[in-house]
């Protein structure tokens, strides 16, 4: 008879071990090299580059990699290195922000591009946003704005300061007023309804007799619409009316 008291030997493993929980695969941390956010920096005043430099170094998931001193310089370093965001300085000597920002969308289309200023100015709002700018960020409020803007411009988002957007609110409001075109009312209101049948897939034929007028009248409706919109064919004339809210997607 076994003493109960004696220790039990140790079991032998079992040679059908139980099935173990798949790990999940590892996601990179915000901070990792393959998600940081590839700065080049342009501005003119080397002690203003150094702070906005401290500003962006010090968040995880974004990295100057580039320093310009001026607009020109900006081109090369973005030949010279993989930048994913352009933060650029509007008064630069040879190139200003605003030339080198047109540059540098035509050379590397990708390439996001954020104007740091110190102008609060209208003029130079709307001349950054057309020169391909998504984002206008005060110098006086780097410290609170910049981070956000880089991220925004990264997600395909624009970013202006609140008085910046009232300019905007502001001047479309003037040109209504003053009876400018607008985007939402260069097309005819039988343009509008050749539009809406076409994006619905009617033929010209049904076009014509829905709307009592001949297949040669819808057929140059449509020409004319493709030459308006400066599109190509019928399925970009269809995204077209759905983004009008002509037709729903």
């Amino acid at each position: 008879m076994s003493d109960p008291s004696a220790p039990s030997a140790p079991s032998a493993p079992s040679s059908s071990s139980e099935p173990r929980e798949p790990r999940e695969p590892r996601v990179p941390s915000p901070g990792s090299a393959a998600s940081k956010i590839r700065i080049l920096l342009a501005d003119d005043h080397a002690l203003v580059r150094r702070g906005v430099r401290l500003i962006l170094d010090r968040e995880p998931d974004l990295e100057v990699v580039a320093e310009a001193g001026d607009g020109a310089e900006a081109i090369d370093m973005a030949r010279a290195h993989e930048a994913d965001l352009a933060v650029l300085d509007i008064a630069m000597p040879r190139l200003t922000g605003l030339q080198a920002a047109r540059e540098l969308a035509a050379l590397k289309p990708g390439l996001r591009i954020l104007m740091l200023t110190m102008h609060d100015n209208e003029q130079y709002l709307f001349q950054a946003l057309k020169s391909g700018a998504c984002g206008y960020v005060l110098k006086s409020v780097a410290d609170r704005d910049l981070v956000a803007a880089c991220r925004a411009a990264m997600r395909d988002e624009p970013f202006l300061y609140p008085g910046a957007v009232t300019a905007l609110i502001r001047n479309y409001l003037d040109r209504v007023r003053h009876g400018e075109e607008t985007s939402d009312h260069i097309l005819t209101p039988r343009e509008e309804e050749v539009l809406k049948l076409v994006a619905e897939g009617h033929s010209s034929k049904e076009i014509a007799e829905i709307l009592f007028i001949s297949i040669k009248t819808v057929q140059r409706h449509r020409a004319n619409l493709l030459q308006k919109l400066g599109l190509r064919d019928r399925l970009e004339l269809t995204r077209y009316a759905i983004r009008a809210g002509l037709i729903e997607p």
